[in-house]
């Protein structure tokens, strides 16, 4: 993480102004403006070189003439200018600059220029910067308005809106005013020369006044910070982008299936799924969903009960849940009872509910009351069209105070103009989301309904595969450099097939011929039927070029079918390198025919691909993509996403097929292109799956040699198995010390259950009776970018046990780690907490970590005894009664000097 100093940018006590005026349109003095009329409690000061003062502040020349400390610098003045102010800054020790001039990158190379000089302008020291070409930031509970989005501070709230560009920003801030929105922060980042989208994930999400962080992307940068900061805190608050530029550049140079169906605006898909991100497609649907977050509880379940004035809004509003897959909530028989005795004897019966256009205020608060307490119901869409027996406003008057303090989330639509429009008017005063269609209200309830989704979907525990995953890497990584020496771009099929299969993956049997007579060799030892194909190096469809025989019986079949090939291959492409043809076993196609692949993006690096396979593969584009590292449920998931698993699950007369073999082989496909970097592209179809057996038929691996080793080209932190070791005890235990796993829920549960209560307090703080499934994913399924965690496992005849875990958890200065150990209750003292602490101090100290620190109370005796044995610095805290054990940089260096070249620490 690297939100270090974000605080000071946006709780600032002193601000400098750098080019304010009172010259009408300066936007300095717009922001000095905002400043005062926002009430900032802080200090400000006017900076411009010729005028004495600005707004009746006394201005300076410089920052540096500016005696007192400054946290933040806002900068208004020419672009050119800009990196001599930096520098400045830098001499004044400023945490923090917001630079609105424009003129930078988006101007072409010059503004470029400008903005390398500004960044080697702040090189090597502690000042953030914000910008260039942005409108400002505000931060409504610090009373803050530093920018000229707009004349007023937004209206307080809960959501933090971040966006990169500014004409987005003035419009939100427009519109929010209307509808009475409130936001914690606003923030223009522009062009994200430093402060990024990551680091405001980051610092948004570990600020309790922001309930949601609302993201209006146009690019992203770092996007392995972006993807880490985002899996972090969608799990806690919901987090919403929408993304514009959704583009296919680059499918069409793809050489590969894989290659031409992941477009750029599918991966953004994927990638924002796997981060828990709720993603619109619209600028419209990105203020309902922000009205939504704001002013409504998440929904707990689908269930939405539709209370109209009028048949067709409700009928409207149903066939737009339909199209989300989902029907209006079915209303039990006591619901329906008891709106039978307050509704007219022809209204609907059924959901919607029909209130009859005559429907009065009092009959809508009655069947509202009673829908509200029904359990079946999730969530209430409330319409109304315009009637001259109804009065509009009426009805949204007296609907609003019963809403206020409703416990599900409820939104209206009054459909129509100027006779609802005050209606639409209560409800946003009274902050309840109103609506002009039944659509819009529909697509905001889903939204978030999706987003519930989602944090359930992170927090599932995945399953282990029921056998042990082994691959030869050395195999694979001796094919790949080959390849690369020989300056091939294209693996051959046979070549293909060796790499996958150094992966555990099955492979059809595969020979080179050269020759017709080669051929009839060859066949003859395999055994007919065969399969004759093209081996060539520049056709990559081989069926498009004639290149395929199928069931040859005979050796007269394999000559005349060697002839074909070799003459269709030469029509298709007269350029190409022949290298003769493969013969394989004849696969009767009884089973189903898939395509899995991986493609390697030029953002979020590979990604892995599945679906429909065999010639029917682009024509029918049934297809997912996911990214790496994939598990047993990711794996799922990701084919849960295309029609033809339903068939693979069963259907009718087609057998199903055994699920997690298709798992297994996703999950080596994953770790193949995990381990190996200079996998650009790599298409497995058809890949045939029969009821217990799976057979990779065809495949072409495209290679290029990489300038980023693994795991850096990964856009999410693999299982970093290079911390796995085994290791004893000194009472004889034989330990594997590993990362934790998701899959490793019930062994963390296993070791929870073996504490004493006592110890449970001493580790959480708290008397916790049991885990929750929250607290098993937040401690079992690790980002290795920011944590580090270990677990001691001990295997017997009854299986794994986990007798220990660690950790050390990254703070806002990357510097600072917070540790953490628990032991199981009947292993305790037998250097278990020592080895693990002892690993984890050693990861820490690889990654530049200067200290460490954990709280231990009194009564937990062992801890202490560790920290003293381990060299920490002890310090009671006689306020908390508790005690601070740490290592600061001089500590680490001599634990390290003491302990760093034990195998273990007793």
């Amino acid at each position: 993480m690297s939100i270090y100093n974000l605080d000071k940018v946006f709780q600032p006590e002193s601000i400098a102004v750098i080019g304010a005026s009172e010259k009408k349109g300066n936007i300095g003095g717009a922001v000095i403006n905002n400043l005062i009329s926002g009430e900032f409690q802080g200090k400000i000061f006017p900076v411009h070189p010729n005028n004495e003062s600005v707004f009746q502040k006394p201005a300076f020349k410089s920052i540096n003439d500016i005696s007192e400390n400054i946290d933040l610098a806002v900068i208004a003045v020419p672009i050119n200018t800009v990196p001599g102010i930096i520098k400045q800054c830098v001499l004044a020790k400023t945490k923090g600059a917001v630079i609105l001039s424009g003129g930078g990158k988006e101007t072409g190379e010059k503004g470029r220029v400008f903005e390398k000089a500004i960044l080697e302008a702040a090189r090597d020291s502690e000042l953030r910067i914000i910008g260039p070409n942005c409108v400002g930031i505000a931060n409504t509970r610090a009373g803050l308005n530093a920018s000229f989005a707009s004349r007023h501070m937004p209206v307080p709230g809960k959501i933090a809106f971040v966006s990169q560009s500014g004409a987005v920003c003035t419009c939100i801030l427009d519109l929010a005013a209307k509808k009475q929105i409130g936001f914690s922060h606003f923030v223009s980042l522009g062009s994200t020369l430093d402060v990024d989208f990551g680091d405001m994930i980051d610092y948004l999400g570990t600020d309790y006044n922001v309930g949601s962080i609302v993201l209006y992307v146009e690019s992203l940068t770092f996007f392995r910070k972006f993807m880490s900061a985002a899996r972090a805190v969608s799990r806690v608050k919901p987090v919403i982008v929408f993304k514009a530029g959704r583009s296919q550049a680059g499918a069409a140079a793809a050489s590969s299936h894989t290659g031409a169906m992941a477009g750029e605006d599918a991966v953004y898909d994927a990638a924002f799924a796997r981060a828990g991100i709720l993603r619109v497609k619209t600028f419209e649907e990105l203020f309902d969903c922000s009205e939504f977050l704001a002013k409504q509880p998440r929904p707990r379940g689908a269930g939405l009960a539709i209370i109209t004035n009028a048949g067709g809004p409700g009928v409207m509003a149903a066939d737009a849940l339909s199209d989300y897959g989902h029907e209006p909530a079915r209303l039990s028989d006591e619901t329906i009872a008891k709106l039978n005795e307050i509704l007219p004897p022809h209204w609907s019966r059924g959901n919607p509910v029909d209130i009859i256009g005559d429907a009065s205020p009092e009959r809508y608060c009655k069947t509202v009351e009673i829908c509200l307490k029904a359990p079946e119901i999730n969530g209430l869409l409330i319409m109304m069209a315009p009637q001259a027996l109804s009065d509009a406003s009426e009805v949204a008057s007296a609907l609003a105070d019963i809403l206020k303090t409703s416990h599900l989330p409820v939104f209206t639509a009054w459909i129509g103009g100027t006779d609802v429009e005050k209606g639409r008017d209560i409800f946003n005063k009274a902050g309840i989301p109103g609506l002009d269609t039944p659509e819009r209200a529909v697509r905001a309830f889903m939204d978030l309904w999706k987003y519930s989704k989602n944090i359930e979907m992170l927090q599932e525990i995945p399953s282990k595969l029921s056998r042990k995953q082994t691959y030869d890497y050395e195999k694979a990584k001796s094919i790949i450099q080959k390849g690369l020496e020989k300056n091939q771009a294209v693996l051959t099929e046979i070549e293909s097939k060796y790499l996958l299969k150094a992966y555990g993956i099955p492979v059809n049997p595969i020979i080179l011929a050269a020759s017709a007579s080669d051929a009839w060799n060859a066949a003859s030892r395999m055994g007919f039927p065969v399969v004759l194909k093209i081996h060539s190096p520049d056709i990559s469809h081989k069926t498009d070029a004639g290149g395929v025989e199928l069931n040859l019986d005979t050796e007269t079949d394999v000559y005349k079918a060697y002839q074909r090939i070799i003459e269709n291959a030469k029509k298709y492409n007269p350029d190409a390198e022949i290298q003769g043809v493969t013969i394989q076993p004849m696969i009767k196609a009884d089973g189903y025919e898939l395509i899995m692949g991986a493609k390697k993006d030029r953002d979020f690096g590979p990604v892995i691909l599945f679906g429909m396979g065999g010639v029917m593969t682009e024509l029918l584009q049934d297809r997912a993509i996911a990214l790496p590292p994939l598990n047993r449920l990711l794996a799922r998931r990701l084919m849960e996403k295309t029609r033809i698993y339903r068939l693979v699950k069963g259907f009718r007369n087609y057998p199903p097929i055994n699920s997690e073999m298709l798992e297994e082989v996703l999950i080596r496909l994953s770790q193949l292109v995990t381990d190996f970097p200079e996998i650009e592209e790599l298409d497995i179809n058809p890949l045939i799956a029969w009821k217990d057996n799976v057979c990779a038929i065809d495949a072409r691996v495209v290679i290029k040699a990489s300038q980023v080793t693994s795991p850096l080209h990964l856009a999410v932190s693999p299982y970093p198995s290079r911390y796995e070791f085994h290791t004893s005890t000194h009472e004889g235990i034989k330990l594997f010390i590993r990362p934790i796993r998701p899959e490793d829920a019930f062994l963390f549960t296993e070791l929870f259950n073996s504490l004493s209560q006592q110890s449970i307090y001493f580790r959480f703080f708290s008397p916790i009776r049991q885990m929750s499934s929250e607290m098993l994913a937040r401690f079992t399924q690790i980002d290795y970018d920011r944590q580090i965690a270990l677990v001691a496992i001990h295997e017997d005849e009854s299986g794994e046990h986990m007798l220990g875990a660690a950790r050390i958890i990254l703070e806002r200065d990357p510097q600072k780690a917070e540790f953490a150990v628990m032991i199981n209750e009947n292993y305790q003292g037998q250097g278990i907490g020592a080895e693990l602490l002892r690993q984890c101090l050693n990861i820490a100290n690889e990654r530049g970590i200067k200290k460490v620190w954990g709280i231990v109370l009194p009564e937990n005796r062992q801890m202490l005894k560790l920290g003293k044995k381990l060299n920490f610095n002890i310090k009671h805290d006689f306020g908390n009664n508790e005690y601070l054990l740490s290592l600061d940089e001089d500590g680490l260096k001599k634990y390290f000097s003491d302990f760093g070249n034990q195998d273990t620490v007793h």
